[in-house]
């Protein structure tokens, strides 16, 4: 079983990182209020926290150096003060940043699934869905942090770096010289730690989708797997993945475990340094104790955001890299478009007409050659042809889940490419060869085309499909939850259902992609027996695979090669058509024996 890793952001150019971050950043627009507030409250915590050193000092000389007991108690009331004060103010900060980047998050999940919803077939037939998966979950997580916490952290450190170092200068210029002669080491070791750590960080999502993705390969495929004694195969390949990711996760524990004691080390000299150098000044008499320990504390408020840096940096490129590829999605153009003028369909006939349509799903090659016929309101046509004659091309054409390379489909003798999508969409039935159903209940599944339906147009859809007497055997009836993709049904039971849910509309239109091949005979003949009565008024377009489907149609189309090999009922094409009594006797007429 193959395994898809789950693709992870690529590095982007600069001015690349820089215009896609801007655009993310401009998300944060309507929550201005949220994000302003947020800053205000990040600028009085930083605030407080530059005044908190001096205010030591004062408690240190004038309290503990003169052993005044009064005023050492109000000066560590009023210090309790000012840390009650900024924890509220951390907190509000944090609150507020969240909820404007939660807000960022949710409108950007909201576009992505409507785009996605909007974006033609052609779109999903060359994107992997993991990758719409990867960019709608994790890179929309990137940006909540990027304009949450990332920005947030990266304005507090440069505000705190700036402050502390600028408080330090005005102190004592020299020792503040001396203090800082490590900073550059400092930095430099950040950087280089959130560079190393980066890339592993990104190994190790992609490692993990793929153990995501081999584990939900084997639990959808348990059946395939045991059905070809691949247990231990399955296991071994697992293993393979699990200590590849294991291998990668060791080696981020060994860098951790490294950079971060080097980087304490680091911060240390600077304060080894401040505290010989200015233990000697004091003992001088040439700087007091309480300057000494605001001296430390702004130094050890100076290393702190040089630290997180080295990792705010590195995560804000790779937001940076995730913003590209949400928006390549935003900004990627449908290929079935509505026209500016397009007008909705009022009542419609059902009058079918493919005028020299020719289709491309990758050009040059075309899988439909100029195909023309016309089927009246009300009439059955069936498509018959091998694999790759181009029959689901013809159904994808009518609801516009693609557009003719060349040619027109008309309905009631207007182009389609003029009505409005929904208008159009909401006219036609269609049943697909594979039918999927929703993770809920049957009657919902049914319903799911008209969610107003009551409960009586519900059942006397599912009687008309055969499919009421099943669904009344469970013992929750119409309220049985049918599982993943209606996994706790059968084929027939599914296909039932989804003709069930079709019928409910009251389609002008029905399209039935073989809709009939996953029941048994008798079933089967059931089912035929509700579609004939109901097809009466309706315009049908059927890929038919029994015989009795074809008796059916009112015209029948042989396709070979993307062209129209023959027309005509089934009596005509049987009497002048060599390729149709081939069809019928190795296809057809073998099914309806079968």
């Amino acid at each position: 079983m193959s395994t898809a890793s789950a693709e992870l952001p690529k590095l982007v150019s600069p001015n690349q990182n820089r215009r896609f971050l801007w655009r993310a950043l401009k998300r944060l627009r309507p929550y201005w209020r949220l994000t302003v507030a947020a800053y205000a409250t990040l600028l009085g915590t930083t605030a407080i926290l530059l005044v908190t050193p001096q205010f030591i000092r004062w408690i240190v000389d004038r309290g503990i150096r003169q052993n005044d007991m009064q005023l050492l108690g109000m000066s560590v009331l009023g210090l309790l003060a000012l840390t009650a004060v900024r924890g509220l103010l951390t907190f509000l900060s944090s609150l507020f940043a969240e909820k404007a980047s939660q807000g960022v998050s949710y409108g950007l999940r909201r576009d992505l699934h409507a785009k996605l919803t909007e974006l033609s077939f052609a779109y999903h037939d060359r994107t992997e869905s993991g990758q719409l998966l990867s960019r709608s979950m994790q890179d929309v997580e990137r940006l909540r942090m990027l304009t949450g916490r990332s920005v947030l952290g990266l304005a507090n450190g440069v505000v705190l770096l700036i402050g502390s170092a600028t408080a330090l200068v005005l102190m004592d210029p020299l020792l503040a010289l001396l203090a800082m002669l490590t900073m550059p080491i400092l930095a430099h070791r950040a950087m280089r730690f959130g560079a190393l750590y980066r890339p592993l960080s990104m190994e190790i999502q992609q490692q993990l989708a793929v153990l995501t993705t081999r584990l939900e390969q084997n639990l959808r495929g348990a059946r395939i797997v045991k059905a070809f004694a691949q247990e231990d195969a399955e296991i071994d390949r697992f293993e393979t993945e699990n200590r590849k990711w294991f291998g990668l996760a060791a080696s981020t524990a060994r860098l951790t475990a490294l950079n971060v004691p080097l980087l304490d080390l680091i911060a240390n000299l600077a304060t080894v340094i401040i505290v010989w150098l200015g233990g000697y000044l004091v003992i001088r008499g040439n700087l007091t104790l309480g300057e000494l320990v605001a001296f430390i504390t702004y130094l050890a408020q100076l290393t702190s955001p040089i630290r997180r840096l080295g990792f705010l940096v590195p995560s804000i490129a790779m937001a940076g890299a995730s913003a590209e590829r949400v928006f390549e999605i935003l900004d990627e153009e449908t290929q079935v478009k509505e026209a500016p003028d397009a007008k909705p369909l009022g009542s419609i006939r059902g009058q079918l007409h493919f005028e020299g349509v020719s289709f491309s799903y990758a050009r040059p090659h075309n899988v439909l050659e100029e195909v023309s016929f016309e089927i009246q309101p009300g009439q059955v046509l069936a498509l018959l042809g091998p694999t790759g004659s181009g029959k689901s091309s013809i159904i994808n054409m009518i609801p516009r889940f693609y557009d003719p390379t060349e040619g027109r489909v008309l309905l009631d003798g207007q182009d389609i490419r003029k009505a409005t999508l929904h208008s159009l969409r909401s006219q036609i039935g269609i049943v697909l060869q594979e039918s999927t159903l929703f993770a809920t209940t049957i009657r919902e599944n049914i319903a799911f085309g008209r969610a107003d339906a009551t409960e009586v147009e519900v059942v006397e859809a599912a009687k008309a499909a055969q499919a009421h007497e099943f669904i009344e055997s469970f013992p929750d009836g119409y309220e049985t939850r049918v599982g993943e993709r209606g996994a706790t049904l059968s084929g027939g039971q599914r296909q039932r259902v989804a003709i069930a849910r079709t019928l409910l509309t009251d389609p002008r239109i029905l399209i039935l992609d073989d809709a009939t091949s996953s029941v048994d005979t008798q079933t089967e003949h059931l089912i035929q027996m509700a579609l004939s009565n109901l097809m009466k008024g309706r315009t049908s377009v059927i890929i038919a695979q029994r015989l009795s489907t074809v008796r059916l149609a009112d015209q029948i189309l042989i396709l070979e090669k993307g062209r129209i090999a023959a027309a005509g009922n089934h009596e005509e094409l049987f009497e002048k058509s060599p390729l149709y009594r081939k069809i019928y006797e190795v296809q057809l007429q073998g099914v309806e024996l079968a």
